[in-house]
């Protein structure tokens, strides 16, 4: 599940870069040969890191080996009525055996190796997406950049099985510019933002109150599902590569996602939302009405999309491109 690339797409544009991406380019050689049993604990690759995971199901398709593995540890008891507990449960997903390794003393040192391999080249990294040239970045949008296309999972389901939840055509081009801002222009949101995920949900609440006399017991549960999930997705699959850095510094003592990121993240998780729903059991008719009022949500957002979303991202150095602009 947490396996694919968050992209949205219409007939001329694709977003997709490395959100939630599970490319990884390493020295470390995975397994290729061994089969794994059920119940047998294991690293797995996920987001470019190794995680302890188990294995839950092997199933040999296609002459090859699948498993469905749980990362160990990502647990949420949430329980909610239209959203399915199996959406919060972890991020449970099909991988092949390229993505697993042996839970051995030498390979959990490689763990270690590669979680320091990449806090190191983090470090020098720094500040370098600041000085990144925009020469030609503003124009051609519709085109393809060759990091735009997404990484195809061939464990992905099918884009006619997904439930087809419609952004509005605003809340497309605020995607369009955000992944803009962060990959193409080397942009961050400012943290925190205001108002927060948590807050947002608090004014969609108080506006069905006012607007329908009652918050019925559904949307109450939607809500809370939304802003549970939005906490555990961000940090494994709506975080661009150049935002971990700052999402590290920003989530202290252990805050919330949902208190910290705004509008702009909060906005990607709809991009997954179909995905995720594949896998959660969930009857027809019980998806047909959370899908109405994802929907409805989605238009409160596009209603209040100039309070809630930033029109400009600042740089690493703490100043935005119009005030970099000025000082030329």
């Amino acid at each position: 599940m947490g396996s694919s690339n968050a992209g949205v797409s219409d007939d001329s544009t694709t977003i997709s870069d490395e959100v939630g991406g599970t490319t990884h380019d390493t020295d470390i050689d995975v397994v290729d040969s061994s089969r794994f049993q059920e119940g047998e604990r294991v690293l797995a690759f996920h987001s470019q890191q190794l995680y302890e995971a188990k294995i839950q199901k092997a199933e040999f398709q296609m002459r090859e080996w699948r498993y469905f593995v749980h990362y160990l540890g990502w647990n949420k008891k949430n329980t909610y009525i239209f959203i399915s507990p199996s959406l919060f449960n972890s991020w449970d997903e099909w991988v092949g055996i390229d993505r697993l390794m042996k839970l051995t003393e030498e390979n959990i040192q490689k763990q270690q190796e590669l979680k320091k391999k990449q806090d190191t080249d983090k470090s020098s990294k720094g500040g370098r997406g600041s000085q990144m040239k925009t020469k030609g970045s503003t124009g051609g949008r519709g085109r393809k950049r060759k990091s735009d296309v997404p990484h195809k999972d061939k464990y992905a389901p099918p884009p006619e099985k997904l439930v087809n939840i419609q952004i509005p055509p605003q809340l497309k081009k605020q995607l369009i510019d955000d992944c803009e801002f962060v990959n193409h222009l080397g942009k961050l949101v400012k943290l925190p933002r205001s108002p927060n995920v948590d807050e947002i949900l608090k004014k969609y609440h108080d506006y069905r109150l006012k607007k329908d006399g009652v918050i019925s017991d559904s949307v109450g549960e939607i809500l809370s599902g939304l802003q549970c999930y939005f906490d555990k997705a961000l940090p494994a699959m709506l975080l661009y590569k150049n935002e971990r850095e700052q999402y590290q510094e920003s989530i202290r003592d252990d805050a919330a996602p949902s208190s910290i990121y705004g509008a702009e993240h909060l906005l990607r998780l709809f991009v997954k939302l179909p995905e995720i729903l594949f896998y959660a059991s969930i009857e027809d008719e019980t998806l047909t009405e959370l899908r109405q009022k994802l929907q409805d949500f989605l238009r409160f957002l596009q209603k209040n999309q100039s309070a809630f979303f930033l029109s400009m991202y600042h740089s690493a150095e703490g100043f935005d491109v119009a005030d970099k602009k000025q000082d030329n």
